[in-house]
């Protein structure tokens, strides 16, 4: 096989949408997407950080899982609209370092926080009297230090490795981003190893951290349905609810993409399961817990009415 000329370390990136109206059209529309997730994430770090009735574990969960899905978002979509509307597809080595680099971080680091809120939700309501001991503020400070150690040391082990793979005359890269087994198909050398430890990584951070939520609301739901106050039935359901939508819009993708072999994926496939998880999320997940809690939309009341009050 005819090995790439190594004076030139950029790679090509073919993008989501074809170089035309139609593929103009769709651009805007993620372009739109884009920024609503900045905005709903923004809006909802800055109430978390401002409002002291939002100043307890979960809301500080919720404000690092608004800050991943930031960071998470503007890793993708920057690069792929500016190569759409610039008309350069190429991305340098360093660059698809970084990109792949906080891409994976943000990955693994959001399947981790997910498992701490459903675990948080679950000594809520199944053990409410134990909470401020399980849930202290030291606690879930340790969750979220946790979380984004573990998904930066993943993910700089998955980089590392990439960055070292050598890649033959082909460094097109059928994908909107560098993900990393988007590039495999490129290397000159034999990476089932590598494909196993993908497998590996993605138990761990994903499917193992599924598990565990589906087990804790398992727990939460039956604990529920023996309540007697009505009000108190509605609330739980309403939370636990809310987290389950946010979960079955990461995980599934993100599963379904990285658990298959090879041979059972292909490259068009991919990138729009890749808009789920790296685009559609982040913006999906503050309008969900915003328009379905109620704490949350008091908190917008008082802290953009009081601006409204100040401004007038």
């Amino acid at each position: 096989m005819e090995k790439w000329n190594q004076s030139s370390s950029d790679f090509t990136l073919l993008g989501l949408f074809p170089q035309n109206q139609t593929g103009l059209l769709l651009l805007l529309l993620i372009i739109f997407v884009f920024s609503m997730a900045l905005v709903g994430n923004s809006t909802m770090i800055h109430l978390i950080r401002v409002d002291p009735r939002l100043h307890t574990p979960m809301y500080f969960l919720l404000s690092q899982l608004s800050l991943m899905d930031l960071m998470d978002v503007s890793t993708t979509v920057p690069k792929m609209a500016f190569n759409f509307l610039s008309g350069q597809k190429s991305i340098s080595l360093l660059g698809c370092g970084v990109q792949s680099f906080f891409f994976l971080t943000m990955a693994g680091s959001e399947g981790l926080l997910l498992a701490s809120m459903a675990y948080d939700r679950f000594v809520a309501i199944c053990h409410p009297l134990h909470y401020p001991i399980r849930m202290s503020k030291m606690m879930c400070l340790k969750m979220i230090i946790g979380s984004w150690t573990l998904g930066s040391i993943n993910s700089l082990a998955h980089t590392v490795y990439a960055l070292h793979i050598p890649y033959c005359h082909s460094r097109s890269i059928n994908h909107f981003f560098c993900d990393v087994p988007a590039m495999l198909p490129l290397a000159c050398m034999d990476t089932w190893v590598y494909e196993y430890m993908v497998f590996v990584s993605t138990s761990l951070f994903l499917l193992f951290p599924f598990f565990g939520i589906t087990a804790s609301y398992g727990r939460v739901l039956f604990a529920v349905f023996h309540m007697r106050s009505k009000e108190g039935k509605k609330k739980a359901f309403t939370t636990c609810s809310t987290h389950l939508t946010v979960v079955t819009f990461y995980y599934a993708p993100f599963v379904y993409t990285y658990l298959r072999p090879r041979s059972l994926r292909s490259p068009a496939e991919d990138k729009i399961l890749a808009v789920f998880y790296t685009i559609l999320t982040p913006m999906l997940n503050p309008i969900i817990y915003s328009l379905r809690n109620k704490e949350v939309l008091g908190a917008v009341k008082r802290v953009f009415g009081t601006f409204s009050s100040a401004k007038s």
